[in-house]
């Protein structure tokens, strides 16, 4: 989990932290009594109704409703079975939303992987699971790594783009991205097992049980996963467990619920990028040496309680614990061995009511942090070189109310957050303490219209600001003493970075058909960009840009054209400026203006065709689109990364409780790469995994039948 800023594939001192809708008004107990078989099938149909509802409150609160003046999209089961098969959620989401990009380090689809929402990387993009927030408070980045085979345990993800609906933790910049785990009222009792094999020496298993909601008003589901891989590129093998626990007690008119998940990741690092006049010869080169390893482990552990207030109110209160321990090895002038644990407390709590043509929405947030870094030079494991620690408190709360008048929805939305960091160095670097604290206050309003029944529009603007991360704090450097505290100035030297956002948008829903539109125009200000110099571990510094934009147009649409056949397909077109921006890795500062910010392409699409055949059969094709980008800020057509087009199949053959999928990975081959970096005079790209095909076996067993 080494601590990085997933931009252009580096780390930030390379620690990885791997680590809807509203509740009904009350609900009654299962029925075990001698009514009429009839009788009791509807009363015990419309109580797991009532009881799933309530379940779903966990997420209410930072989920927007089909009617919020936002741009998003919620991928359900659904959407994400015929894309899965076993690779992290970046990958996962890809060629899924029209504005959203992904790429993995080792050329395979497992290990570390990292997202961009409209061109912004995801250390800007609010992540949450239940509602519980996932960046990491220092990094502000969640390394997916470390929850090897996560979204065989997501029930839905909802990816919302702009500053969207106020969330728990770090503001939303570029977008965020929030996921649902399997709801335990919902999911049928059962067992399943997955068995999985493929290209480059790559095998996955996991177990699943479901005990579905029982008469004694208890429901758990719990999974164990192992995944192994070589990695295409050479020496970059990745090596996964997980495990994924939850329980619940649903009573007349409350919920307990205990959730625990924990990954343990190995890998040989592959976090540099190649050169490609290297890669015309050899497409597998890892420049990384086989000793530059990194191990780490993660465990989120969470307790929710959820209670029906009155027949139009609940109030839902989550105690978590995020840790995370581990190490990585990296040749500098000596083999380094650099450390990271941390242990993260926190607490949110969220009021909802709906009462007529209101509804309310209130919570707040809050946790503590701390996180230790320390380092050895191999083969020295005893004597450490420092051993500094960062703390981090956080305090949000938030409202949110919608009021319907006639056919109109006004919608408004504001939150107010603190968040403090404290720095205590090492004993022998010989400087002080040092604190910084920010208050942010990020305001959101808009309307949604129904013109129609199948038709509705929307509007919205909001203000999002948030910190700068600590690598960016710190000047790339792990550790500060007498040698660099000067050079790196105090901790405010990069501000805070704001948003001002606006989206114009239209929903479609009728029949076989739906479609969705939105333009924006994201307007920063302090936008904290990379300046196209890497710090001494290979990581990419940042620093203030005064003014840059983003603007387009994004669509999404599904047509059922036959009860066998169905298409989707979005698009992403956008126009992203820097205003200004001065390069300073010269010896002479330059200065450019208007010119196209890193890693943003101009054109986004994604399409998927999904037939389902006789005899059990079902195939799918997804297509993705990436136009070109540049790989630095200065608009240099040396440095791109081109245009690619891959398309990827997937067929299954379901037979009972029995199923066979074959999918196949870049079905044509395609050269081309998924991400990369300026280098010395070329550039620099990391590969996309070329044609495999992974076998993958699910058997299940529901409860109290066979096969």
């Amino acid at each position: 989990m080494r601590q990085a800023v997933p931009f252009l594939g580096g780390r930030t001192s390379r620690r990885r932290l791997h680590a809807v809708g509203s509740a009904a008004a009350s609900f009654a107990i299962l029925l075990s009594s001698s009514a009429a078989a009839q009788s009791t099938a509807r009363d015990s149909t419309a109580d797991s109704s009532r009881v799933q509802r309530l379940e779903r409150v966990t997420i209410s609160s930072v989920r927007g409703n089909g009617a919020a003046p936002i741009s998003q999209k919620t991928l359900t089961h659904a959407d994400l079975a015929p894309r899965y098969f076993g690779q992290d959620v970046p990958l996962l989401l890809q060629g899924a939303d029209p504005s959203l990009t992904a790429y993995a380090e080792t050329g395979n689809f497992w290990g570390y992987s990292y997202i961009r929402l409209r061109g912004v990387d995801q250390s800007r993009i609010n992540l949450t699971i239940d509602g519980i927030p996932l960046n990491d408070p220092e990094d502000e980045v969640l390394y997916f790594a470390d929850f090897p085979d996560l979204a065989s345990s997501i029930a839905s993800v909802q990816v919302q783009r702009g500053v969207g609906t106020t969330s728990n933790g770090t503001a939303a910049f570029g977008g965020s991205i929030n996921m649902e785990t399997v709801p335990l009222a919902s999911t049928p009792g059962g067992t399943e097992v997955q068995a999985e094999g493929g290209s480059f020496g790559s095998i996955r298993g996991n177990v699943q049980y479901a005990t579905g909601l029982l008469p004694s008003h208890f429901a758990a589901y719990a999974r164990v996963s192992d995944l192994e891989t070589n990695g295409y590129r050479y020496h970059s093998g990745v090596m996964g467990r997980s495990a994924f626990l939850s329980v619940g007690w649903f009573g007349d008119h409350d919920l307990l619920k205990f959730t625990a998940t924990g990954g343990l990741m190995r890998d040989t690092m592959a976090y540099l990028a190649v050169p490609v006049s290297q890669l015309a010869t050899d497409r597998r080169i890892n420049p990384l040496t086989p000793g530059e390893t990194d191990q780490f482990g993660e465990r989120l552990a969470s307790l929710a309680y959820t209670r029906v207030l009155t027949a139009s109110s609940s109030l839902t209160t989550t105690a978590y614990r995020l840790s995370s321990t581990g190490n990585y090895n990296t040749l500098l002038d000596s083999l380094w061995n650099f450390h990271l644990d941390f242990a993260w407390y926190g607490v949110t709590s969220a009021w909802h009511m709906h009462h007529g043509a209101l509804q309310a929405d209130a919570g707040v947030n809050a946790n503590t942090y701390a996180r230790d870094h320390y380092a050895y030079i191999q083969p020295d494991v005893v004597h450490t070189q420092y051993f500094n620690t960062g703390r981090k408190a956080d305090l949000s709360g938030f409202t949110k109310l919608a009021y319907q008048v006639g056919r109109a929805t006004l919608f408004g939305d504001v939150q107010l957050r603190h968040a403090r960091f404290h720095y205590l160095p090492s004993a022998n670097a010989d400087i002080a303490p040092e604190s910084v604290e920010w208050t942010f206050l990020n305001p959101k309003a808009g309307v949604t219209i129904a013109l129609s029944d199948p038709l509705s529009v929307y509007a919205s603007y909001g203000k999002s600001t948030r910190e700068p991360a600590r690598s960016d704090m710190f000047a790339g450097f792990d550790n500060l003493d007498t040698s660099n505290v000067a050079f790196v100035g105090a901790l405010t030297r990069v501000k805070p970075e704001t948003v001002r956002d606006a989206e114009l948008g239209m929903h479609w829903s009728s029949g076989r058909l739906r479609a969705e539109a939105d333009l924006y125009s994201m307007d920063f200000r302090n936008e904290i960009s990379p300046i196209g110099e890497l710090s001494y571990q290979g990581t990419p510094l940042r620093e203030n840009v005064p003014a840059s934009y983003r603007r387009g147009l994004e669509a999404d649409a599904s047509v059922q054209l036959t009860p066998r056949l169905m298409v989707e397909a979005n698009v992403g077109l956008s126009h992203d400026k820097i205003r200004q921006y001065t390069d300073f890795t010269g010896d002479t500062p330059v200065t450019y203006d208007n010119v196209d910010p890193l890693l943003t392409p101009r054109v986004l699409s994604g399409q998927r065709v999904e037939v389902r055949l006789p005899r059990d059969l079902s195939a799918n094709v997804f297509g993705r689109f990436e136009g070109r980008s540049f790989l630095g800020n200065d608009d240099n057509a040396t440095y791109v990364l081109p245009a690619s087009y891959t398309v990827d199949a997937e067929a299954t053959w379901r037979h009972g409780h029995q199923a066979v999928t074959a999918r196949i990975n870049n079905l044509t081959d395609n050269h081309k790469y998924g991400s990369g970096y300026a280098g010395d005079g070329e550039s620099d790209y990391y590969v996309l995994p070329p044609r495999s095909l992974f076998l993958t076996l699910t058997l299940d067993w529901p409860r109290g039948g066979g096969m």
